[in-house]
C-alpha cells in the first residue's frame, strides 16, 4: 500500500523560506510523478510542482522562480523548498504520486500546514 506523509510546514513571516519533505513508502519515487499541490481556505486545490521519473519538473505560475521541487532516491523522500513566501502561500500542501505504471490510480498524503504572515 502507498503511503505518503508530509512533513515541515508551520508559521513563516512573508520573505521567509521552508522546506517540505513527503516521505514515501509502498513505491519508489522514480517510479511516479511526484507533486506538490496546496488548498487554501475557499479555493481550488492547485498544483504548485511536479517532477516526473524522467526529471521534467514544471511549476504553477504563482511559485515558479521561488519554489523548487527535489527527490532524494535513496530515502525515498520528495521535498519542496519555499523561498519568499507570501502571505497568498498560505494553505495545506499536499503531496501526490502518479505511477508510470498506472497513472489513473493516484495517491494522496494528508497535507501539511503552511502559514504566511504578513
Amino acid at each position: 500500500q502507498v503511503q505518503l506523509v508530509e512533513s515541515g510546514g508551520g508559521l513563516v513571516q512573508a520573505g521567509g523560506s521552508l522546506k517540505l519533505s513527503c516521505t514515501v513508502s509502498g513505491t519508489d519515487v522514480g517510479r511516479n510523478t511526484m507533486a506538490w499541490y496546496r488548498q487554501a481556505q475557499g479555493k481550488q486545490r492547485e498544483v504548485v510542482a511536479a517532477l516526473t521519473p524522467s526529471g521534467v519538473i514544471d511549476y504553477g505560475a504563482a511559485v515558479r522562480g521561488r519554489f523548487a521541487i527535489s527527490r532524494d532516491i535513496a530515502a525515498n523522500t520528495v521535498h519542496l523548498q519555499m523561498n519568499n513566501l507570501k502571505p497568498e502561500d498560505t494553505g495545506v500542501y499536499i503531496c501526490n504520486a502518479r505511477p508510470i505504471s498506472d497513472p489513473l490510480k493516484p495517491t494522496w498524503g494528508q497535507g501539511t500546514q503552511v502559514t504566511v504572515s504578513s
